[in-house]
């Protein structure tokens, strides 16, 4: 594959060359704006899937395959399926589902690298578009759920009873803790972090905002965090809280918070066991509230562009630092021995062609 290829060192004017890892990028250092060559950068990381082709992950069966297959059509090379806060019974129908598919991807289907939980560990207080259905998180049970599918990011409210405790101990596991959906103060945020958290649930959503003499959960994140999510649709987030999160947390990176009606017209879809409302770019429940999004991870990049950020750094923001936060290190980069997980884009960042593993999709 040739063209302006984006590798940790920088910018390449060249040749990419693979099977089903990269064997050799050779070129020379280039401006990419000095030519009219397509872009290839590595492919995008979605750490928080929560559906798309009108298909949600709490459905079980082959849902997980029909959403990883929408989202690799936009660039997304590997994800994490993301769950709600539901009863015991529907989140282990969806995770019975989801581990199927992290061991067998299908032809044409982003790498679902395991789970995200998002829910039911959260604050009753903080829902937002998660059902009524939280409680408190218990070890055994995260470690039943593990033996069902990969959990690989876990989001929790901190100053739940019990919770504190129990971040370290999940941290300890091998799984990332987040911080979200919660009523926790400053104090608790900085605490949480201390005790193994290290992320925060799609910033400024669901959590406590800035305010200068009480910093809430939001100032916890500007102020300590190494890595935390972000929706940049520029629905939940305003463009200026984005360049202040930029600014402040140094390895910020983006997800699609993305439900069933990714890839979808306006209409009524599911989301967990709620009925949410497609319509004029967004998703939302009966009463307003954003119910996720119909966000996809290209469409995130040029968001990204359009509000300022270089295509270098806007690529590390959708590939490169949520692999980081996974520890996968053979992802998100394009350089020898990494997998050959790659997208080709035009001059307008519209995708050309995806490449997973080495296979073209």
């Amino acid at each position: 594959m040739k063209g302006n290829i984006l590798t940790p060192g920088g910018w390449i004017h060249g040749e990419l060359r693979h099977g089903a890892f990269i064997e050799a990028v050779d070129g020379h250092e280039v401006d990419p704006a000095a030519n009219g060559d397509d872009y290839i950068l590595p492919g995008f990381i979605d750490v928080h899937v929560h559906g798309g082709a009108g298909r949600d992950m709490m459905e079980g069966g082959d849902a997980p395959h029909v959403i990883a297959a929408l989202h690799a059509k936009h660039g997304t090379t590997a994800l994490l399926a993301t769950t709600m806060t539901a009863p015991i019974e529907d989140i282990d129908r969806a995770l019975g589902a989801i581990g199927g598919a992290a061991r067998a991807r299908g032809k044409g289907e982003a790498r679902i690298l395991g789970v995200h939980l998002e829910g039911p560990y959260i604050n009753s207080g903080k829902l937002g578009a998660q059902p009524p259905y939280a409680r408190e998180a218990t070890l055994d049970e995260v470690k039943r759920f593990n033996a069902a599918a990969p959990m690989r990011l876990i989001t929790v409210a901190p100053e739940i009873d019990g919770h504190m405790e129990l971040l370290r101990a999940i941290a300890d596991a091998g799984i990332r803790v987040q911080i979200g959906h919660t009523n926790g103060s400053y104090e608790d945020g900085v605490q949480a972090l201390a005790h193994g958290a290290a992320g925060f649930t799609h910033l400024f959503n669901a959590m406590p905002g800035l305010h200068h003499r009480e910093p809430g959960m939001v100032g916890a994140a500007l102020a300590h965090a190494e890595y935390a999510e972000i929706i940049p649709d520029l629905l939940h987030v305003h463009p200026g809280a984005i360049k202040t999160a930029l600014r402040c947390i140094p390895k910020l990176f983006c997800v699609t918070d993305s439900t069933a009606a990714a890839g979808m017209p306006d209409g009524e879809y599911m989301l967990g066991r709620q009925v949410v409302h497609k319509c004029m770019g967004g998703v939302r429940l009966q009463d307003g509230t954003l119910a996720g999004s119909t966000l996809t991870m290209d469409q995130a990049l040029r968001n990204l562009v359009k509000i300022g950020l270089p295509l270098a750094e806007a690529s590390l923001r959708v590939s490169t630092n949520a692999a980081d936060y996974l520890g996968e290190t053979r992802r998100g980069r394009l350089a020898p021995g990494c997998h050959a997980d790659y997208v080709v884009l035009d001059r307008e960042l519209n995708i050309k062609a995806v490449y997973i593993e080495g296979e073209m999709q």
